[in-house]
């Protein structure tokens, strides 16, 4: 099968032939319909710092795909031969970090990490579901324990943070969020969001009590505790910078509760699942081709790409 391979930061992927994947016990593997493209494995390209998250190079990258079970392992009596599944990033199977990932045409994944498509979804919008809005829902609805009523700030309106802000709106939350692009506005107006800034800390009077930052540029974490409420919550998600000059003054004068989140689970993606099978999420998608997958990443580290950007592979 082909497979884009990576060979640690300061390298550019390479499209190789390599073996197809083999279903250990417990494990399947998926026919790759259609996968995601990460501003995180942009991340792991540039900066070295990710290393640690990489133990054995080289690795197929990738944590986003969807597709058909074409061979189950032994003991799986869960799955079988053709079902319709999505496979989460992050733990158990850390796809495209601990073990080869989804920029391929087949992988090999516990099942402890799949949830089937629901009948109607699209692989376009399942492979979204898998990364952005596993993500996001994690991050909103598991860590932020938002709840009706409440003002919500949102920091980036990209591939994750417009889903995220879409789930606070559609769980009943007032939502604001901080964006510099403006020409996102738009699209965060149409989602739903009461009022879009290009910076967290111009919401500061509006009585933010949980703000999630899917940016993560240190001055976006300093701004959002500045900016919510005293006792209120900030949940980190985005690892666009991950050393930088922290000032604590604030958290803890006024005891704000800074919460990390990672991935999600397989009830934060069954839970996104349900959303775009309702119809009340419907996340901007870009398609692009997989021969072309090293250009979608750099058109996401240019800030090119409204939306996420997925890679069609039923071509």
């Amino acid at each position: 099968m082909r497979a884009w391979m990576f060979n640690g930061a300061g390298n550019p992927l390479e499209l190789k032939e390599v073996p197809d994947p083999v279903a250990g016990p417990g494990e399947v593997v998926i026919d790759v319909k259609a996968t995601g493209l990460c501003h995180s494995d942009v991340s792991a390209l540039d900066d070295p710092n990710w290393a640690v998250n990489f133990p054995n190079l080289p690795v197929v990258l990738g944590h986003e795909p969807a597709g058909v079970i074409s061979s189950v392992g032994e003991g799986v009596t869960e799955f079988a031969m053709g079902d319709r599944v999505g496979a989460f990033s992050g733990p158990p199977s850390n796809l495209g970090y601990y073990r080869d990932g989804g920029y391929a045409e087949k992988v090999s994944v516990p099942t402890a990490g799949i949830v089937r498509i629901p009948d109607g979804l699209d692989f376009i919008s399942a492979a979204a579901g898998t990364d952005a809005g596993n993500v996001a829902y994690h991050a909103v609805v598991t860590r932020g324990q938002i709840e009706a009523g409440e003002k919500v700030g949102i920091i980036g309106i990209g591939g994750l943070g417009q889903i995220g802000a879409r789930i606070a709106v559609v769980k009943g939350c007032e939502v604001y969020a901080a964006e510099p692009r403006e020409e996102v506005w738009a699209m965060a107006e149409e989602i739903g969001v009461q009022k879009v800034v290009k910076d967290i800390t111009e919401l500061a009077d509006v009585g933010l009590t949980t703000i999630i930052d899917f940016a993560g540029f240190g001055s976006t974490t300093m701004g959002a505790i500045e900016a919510v409420q005293p006792r209120g919550r900030v949940v980190q998600v985005g690892m666009g910078q991950l050393v930088f000059e922290f000032n604590s003054n604030s958290l803890i004068i006024k005891e704000v509760e800074l919460i990390g989140s990672m991935g999600g689970g397989t009830e934060d993606l069954q839970g996104v699942y349900d959303l775009m099978a309702s119809g009340d999420l419907a996340p901007k998608l870009t398609t692009w081709d997989f021969e072309s997958v090293p250009e979608g990443l750099d058109r996401l580290r240019k800030g090119e790409v409204q939306g996420r950007l997925v890679v069609d592979m039923q071509k």
